[in-house]
């Protein structure tokens, strides 16, 4: 690593620390480097507090000036809900910044950088770019595309399976996966799940046995409701739930029952299949706000989004196990070698007696 890497992966480090609280803000770090030490550090903590060079200012304690700030993302330069950074940085007397990514936000894109460099400031953009985009994927997408960014979470045997002939499904994964998968319901906006995952799993969709950034939407797809109000994710008073199903006389009929436990009920045009349409779903819940979302189920919805590329991640998890027969982990998918749908191995990784195989999207959402 050059030492500009070195610095930039330490701001990298310290943004992380603020993953799941600075929703609808992205993760930011810094650090202020003098004369070959570190004289400040700081991370964006939550909306509506000091941003991350702010933050690092302040840990320099007046040791700032002719010094070099590395900052992951570009210091924006408007009045929002904090002054703009950029003001900050050339008060300070900060000689050289160091920027990991141009902010995506029109509002900013490109106008920190000028600012600073009308001001004397010597400015070095594109270290780490790439790691600082994906630490910002949310972000990024949504900003650029107004579309929530997908997580897919899978749990299957070795065999290929996600659940058994008699669709049970709990629990394939271990101990320590699912803790993990608490930890990320935690840190995005929405999770959802099928129908299917519904009646046969009955799921709370709530982070539980950690401490959560933040408490996010349960989401239901089904294309009928036909079925009553009895489930975990009807109890409203624990977290919002909203119901996305298709757009029929009948299904309107029966929304009254959801609506009166405080459900928000959002009706679709339906697919070929009679389905829900995915397309149009995802960019009413990106319209309202709902920057991420994480898919835990089942194996139809799974199916659909990865056939019709509405997904950007997906976290598999395969444990030692083997049904022989079964749920396919990607039901009514049918493509052949030709057609089929290619990811990107990001990372594997051994969690309890579990193996997680991180894969990305190869399509370009920056």
């Amino acid at each position: 690593m050059t030492e500009d890497e070195k610095y930039m992966q330490m701001a990298i480090d310290l943004a992380e620390l603020g993953r799941g609280f600075t929703n609808p803000n992205p993760l930011v770090g810094a650090v202020i480097v003098n004369r070959g030490r570190i004289v400040g550090v700081g991370y964006h903590k939550k909306q509506g507090l000091p941003h991350a060079e702010v933050n690092a200012i302040f840990d320099a304690r007046g040791y700032t000036e002719g010094a070099t700030m590395y900052v992951t993302l570009e210091p924006h330069s408007f009045y929002g809900h904090q002054p703009p950074c950029t003001y900050a940085i050339i008060r300070a007397g900060i000689k050289r910044v160091v920027i990991g990514a141009i902010d995506p936000n029109p509002l900013v894109s490109g106008q920190g950088v000028s600012q600073l460099s009308e001001a004397g400031v010597e400015v070095t953009v594109g270290v780490l770019e790439e790691k600082v985009k994906e630490q910002n994927e949310v972000y990024f997408k949504y900003t650029r595309t107004g579309l929530p960014f997908i997580y897919l979470k899978l749990a299957a045997t070795m065999d290929g399976f996600l659940a058994d002939v008699n669709r049970r499904s709990q629990w394939i994964s271990g101990p320590e996966s699912r803790k993990l998968d608490h930890r990320w319901r935690g840190e995005v906006d929405a999770v959802a799940v099928g129908k299917g995952t519904l009646l046969h799993d009955n799921p709370k969709l709530t982070p539980r046995d950690i401490y959560p950034a933040r408490i996010p939407y349960r989401v239901v797809f089904a294309s009928k409701l036909d079925f009553g109000t009895d489930f975990n994710v009807f109890n409203t008073r624990v977290a919002p739930t909203i119901l996305i199903t298709s757009d029929t006389p009948e299904n309107r009929n029966n929304a009254g029952k959801f609506i009166e436990k405080g459900v928000e009920v959002i009706f679709v045009q339906s697919d070929d299949e009679g389905k829900p349409d995915l397309h149009s779903a995802i960019r009413i819940l990106g319209k309202m706000g709902i920057r991420s979302i994480l898919f835990e189920g089942g194996a139809y919805l799974a199916g659909k989004l990865v056939d019709l590329d509405l997904w950007d991640k997906i976290y598999l998890f395969q444990s030692p196990l083997f049904f022989g027969s079964g749920v396919s982990i990607l039901e009514g998918m049918k493509r052949d070698l030709k057609t089929s749908v290619r990811a990107k191995i990001k990372k594997v990784e051994r969690i309890g007696n579990d193996i997680l195989m991180v894969l990305t999207n190869e399509r370009e959402n920056n």
